[in-house]
């Protein structure tokens, strides 16, 4: 029977290895030909929003940790590398280092004081948090309050890569996107993640075993807060600018709308979810206010008809680990 069961489980680790190794080519391959059918500053866009979606569920996915207040990272990482460029006239790699450094502190500081606290209790300290920093964005003189941070330069990044040209900085953005989501991939599947997810199943059972869960956790939320701030800086180089909606409470509520439409707890879920969402925006702006009631309405039909999400559906189906 110990035989059986562990031929089945070699088989199962075989079969999903496959298909992740088929889906992140599908991934890349979807990458390098979207610029060519679709407008690629939209794609750009879509990206950065993925990558912090996939550090979001880092942390609710694998630790179950719910942040509502995520935002916060990546809005302080966007308005730190903004000024950066713009003001200090670093080149944008090391802007946009600053901004991921930046995001990581605030991460450590947030997460040493809410990791302590569990469910809703966590989730209303992040957003206490979150307003702070949003309020502090208004009145810092550096962010220079509703009117932002405008025409940041994308300069050459390393001083060599001249990211004022479009095709150039598409290359950049994906390079930069496919490293974080590897970094996530690679932590979940790590001993270190097996220890989350152990956390995330029963924590008193992980406790007894020995392991320090806090410390986990705020190894967890610090690692999400980077990433989300690499997705908030990145996003400051493209759009060339930084602005108070990165760090509002409603990007914080959109980024937990495109891990569950796409799939919690799944690798591919939250780009996908970031994609549909991104795409509402652009495609159905002509509503006006009205695409937040559409984007509502299509949150509770994927909850209705895919409780998993979209991916975790299809790879429940599957009988996948996507």
């Amino acid at each position: 029977m110990n035989l059986d069961a562990s031929v089945a489980a070699a088989d199962t680790t075989s079969r999903d290895r496959r298909a992740n190794a088929i889906a992140f080519a599908v991934m890349v391959a979807l990458i390098v030909i979207a610029p060519f059918v679709a407008y690629p500053f939209f794609i750009m866009q879509a990206l950065c929003f993925a990558l912090f979606a996939c550090a979001f569920n880092l942390l609710l996915g694998y630790a179950n940790l719910l942040s509502l207040g995520h935002a916060m990272f990546l809005g302080l990482a966007s308005y730190v590398c903004a000024h950066a460029a713009k003001v200090w006239g670093l080149e944008p790699v090391s802007a946009i280092a600053l901004g991921v450094a930046a995001s990581a502190v605030l991460g450590f500081v947030t997460g040493a004081l809410a990791i302590r606290s569990v469910g809703i209790y966590f989730a209303m300290i992040t957003v206490a948090f979150s307003q702070m920093v949003f309020f502090f964005c208004v009145e810092a003189p550096f962010t220079h309050g509703e009117d932002g941070i405008q025409g940041v330069p994308q300069g050459k990044a390393l001083g060599l890569i001249d990211l004022s040209n479009p095709w150039i900085l598409y290359v950049f953005v994906a390079v930069v996107f496919l490293f974080g989501f590897l970094a996530v991939q690679r932590t979940v599947n790590s001993p270190f993640g097996e220890i989350l997810k152990a956390i995330r199943e029963n924590e008193p059972r992980a406790v007894s075993l020995g392991y320090r869960t806090l410390q986990y956790k705020l190894a967890a939320f610090v690692l999400s807060a980077a990433i989300a701030g690499l997705a908030g800086a990145m996003k400051a180089i493209v759009a060339q600018n930084a602005s108070l909606t990165d760090v509002s409470f409603s990007t914080s509520g959109e980024v937990v709308l495109m891990t569950l439409v796409g799939g919690m707890g799944t690798f591919y879920g939250p780009v996908v979810g970031a994609l549909i969402v991104v795409s509402m925006q652009n495609y159905l702006a002509q509503f006006g206010e009205w695409v937040t009631v559409i984007q509502g309405v299509v949150f509770v039909a994927c909850v209705l008809a895919f409780r998993r999400g979209i991916v975790g559906e299809l790879a429940a189906r599957a009988k996948i680990s996507l």
